[in-house]
């Protein structure tokens, strides 16, 4: 049981646990407890809605909804994430309470489904409101910013108080009319990303910036390096002279020219054809002389740095067919800083064989 905040209490638990905030207009003295004869408090938790509406700060703080008079919560929650102070009396947003899950709030257990036949309370009376901005169609998203300042806004009230988050509740909770609020997709919080609505998971956020200082907030995600990407640059390599390819151990190939007129991200000649940080497509076509039927030569990339091997990629095999053996493999990859690419063989035939042509042709943009 406790007595409601006073406007400069607002304030300083709002300041404190980081929610930005503006005032409307006349929130210190509008409130429905002269209309009604009736008194805001003693307060024992917090009651969450939806607007289902758009550009309702009016429509929450003077206007009033048919036969609903202003004002409708105690704070408007729009898709900026600024709360609005509205009002710090008496509003009307919670309606009749079902008696369960009133004493649930109170008892801070697990709130049952609402039961009319438990008898009711005017949530007016006792309960805090927030008219937070969402159609409330499943659709509509609340925005990151708002979902960061709802917490931190129940948080503030919880904290002010001496309440635990089982405070916290939401209208579809506590309501005999069906109400469905609050309810929508989010589009994240904190390192988390999107993720559907839930007076559990609400709960789940205030409970753990209860557990922290009212300065503390939940680590974020980290932004993604913008990377900038320049090119294509044109790589079309080759060998002047055929080779001798042993059986049995894996070798690079060495390529020794340089078939194009515009040099780009690699070396004229060797058997490095792209540096890292970079992006590539393109095809190495290759020739074999001497490869018995059926026998094979395995083809990989493999990525190094400086002289140590780090990662080696899928085998591709080709098979040796009659009067020479030919074939064409894809060249695609993204590689990253400090590394370079080159592609192996491994002749796993009995005997030597002819590398009698190697062709790499590619695109590379390079990053930075």
């Amino acid at each position: 049981m406790s007595a409601p905040m006073t406007p400069a209490e607002w304030r300083a638990a709002l300041k404190a646990e980081g929610v930005p905030f503006t005032e409307y207009s006349g929130w210190t003295s509008r409130g429905r407890d002269a209309a009604t004869g009736k008194a805001f408090g003693p307060v024992h938790g917090v009651l969450n809605h939806h607007t289902a509406g758009s550009n309702s700060l009016a429509a929450v703080a003077v206007d009033g909804a048919p036969a609903l008079p202003a004002p409708l919560a105690h704070t408007f929650l729009p898709k900026s994430g600024v709360a609005v102070l509205v009002s710090c009396h008496r509003a009307n947003h919670a309606g009749l309470a079902a008696l369960n899950s009133y004493t649930a709030i109170l008892n801070e257990t697990a709130i049952p489904r609402p039961s009319k036949a438990s008898g009711t309370v005017d949530g007016n009376d006792a309960l805090y409101g927030i008219e937070v901005e969402n159609l409330g169609n499943g659709t509509d998203r609340y925005t990151r910013a708002q979902y960061d300042t709802w917490v931190r806004w129940n948080a503030a009230l919880c904290r002010h108080h001496g309440w635990g988050a089982g405070s916290c509740a939401g209208h579809l909770e506590t309501s005999v009319e069906g109400k469905v609020d609050p309810l929508g997709p989010v589009e994240g919080y904190g390192k988390r990303g999107p993720f559907t609505f839930t007076m559990k998971q609400l709960r789940a956020d205030v409970a753990e910036r209860l557990a922290h200082p009212a300065s503390w907030s939940p680590e974020q995600a980290s932004t993604p390096q913008e990377i900038t990407v320049e090119g294509p640059s044109y790589v079309n390599l080759g060998l002047e002279h055929s080779y001798q390819l042993a059986p049995g151990s894996w070798d690079e190939i060495g390529f020794t020219e340089e078939w194009s007129d515009e040099l780009g991200q690699h070396p004229v000649a060797g058997d490095v054809f792209v540096v890292g940080p970079a992006r590539f497509t393109g095809s190495l076509s290759l020739r074999f002389e001497g490869l018995g039927v059926g026998e094979v030569v395995q083809v990989r990339m493999s990525e190094w740095e400086g002289a140590t091997l780090k990662a080696l990629h899928p085998i591709h095999e080709v098979i040796g067919t009659p009067g020479g053996t030919y074939s064409v493999l894809p060249l695609v990859k993204r590689l990253g800083a400090g590394r370079s690419m080159r592609v192996r063989l491994l002749n796993q035939g009995a005997g030597g064989i002819e590398v009698a042509s190697a062709v790499l042709t590619a695109l590379v943009w390079k990053e930075s």
